[in-house]
């Protein structure tokens, strides 16, 4: 029980934290200077006004002083970051590999929140990720060098092969190159088969979201959904559950 509590509160200052990140990253703001002010009135924001999930209630997603909207998303940061570290702690033993996956995770969470509202998967959590990646399945008892390799160029090549295509077909962009990288971090991370997993996952949400939009919204097929938004959730559902789902599904061919 000591444990669990330990792990909601890190991941309620670290979802804080992610918070900061996802503001400031896209921005150029350097992360610790100046400390946290409202964007409206720019008074800073003091610490009982900081206390994640709480504060946001009590305030009731507004500024203290000046009433701005706080978006929602900083609410949903701070819950998703916790809950998704004890899922975590449920599948795996409390040793490198969990706080390899709360990093792997906590990288989901920025790079899904960053495309959702800026369009934009920045290098600056893909690149090193990727290069963290292949160096940690160099000891990973699951995950050879060589697989990771493997799952990284694939998935990439894949997304590389559809940008191609749809930049001929289309003469423009369908999606980034942000999304290839994005990609290729995850592929290093969770190799070949969840990765493809991932890909399927994020596809078949991606296009359900586009459909219910061009309905709901009477949108046209042009509009762009950010993939990276769907990427993440697509790889933390892969990384849990994706191996238990891999061998349900040969196990049901098999039994056929």
């Amino acid at each position: 029980m000591e444990t669990i509590t330990l792990i909601v509160l890190f991941g309620l200052v670290w979802g804080s934290f992610l918070n900061v990140v996802i503001y400031r990253l896209p921005r150029k703001i350097n992360m610790v200077f100046p400390p946290s002010t409202c964007p409206g009135c720019r008074k800073r924001i003091r610490p009982y006004d900081n206390i994640p999930i709480l504060s946001y209630l009590i305030l009731k997603g507004k500024c203290r002083y000046c009433k701005t909207p706080i978006p929602f998303s900083y609410f949903l940061v701070e819950i998703l970051t916790p809950l998704s570290f004890l899922v975590l702690f449920s599948r795996y033993p409390l040793d490198i590999s969990f706080f390899i996956s709360c990093l792997f995770t906590s990288a989901m969470i920025v790079l899904a929140f960053i495309d959702l509202h800026h369009q934009i998967l920045p290098d600056e959590i893909t690149l090193p990720g990727i290069f963290l990646a292949l160096i940690y399945s160099a000891f990973r008892p699951d995950l050879s060098l060589k697989q990771a390799l493997f799952g990284a160029v694939a998935g990439a090549v894949f997304l590389l092969f559809i940008y191609v295509v749809y930049l001929l077909l289309r003469k423009k962009e369908g999606l980034g190159m942000g999304d290839v990288t994005m990609l290729l971090f995850i592929g290093a991370f969770l190799g070949l088969k969840l990765t493809i997993l991932t890909l399927m996952a994020a596809s078949f949400s991606g296009a359900l979201v586009g459909a219910v939009l061009i309905f709901s919204r009477k949108e046209d097929l042009q509009f762009a959904l950010p993939f990276g938004t769907f990427l993440a959730p697509a790889a933390f559902f892969s990384l849990v559950w994706g191996n238990q789902i891999i061998n349900w599904y040969l196990n049901l061919f098999r039994t056929l």
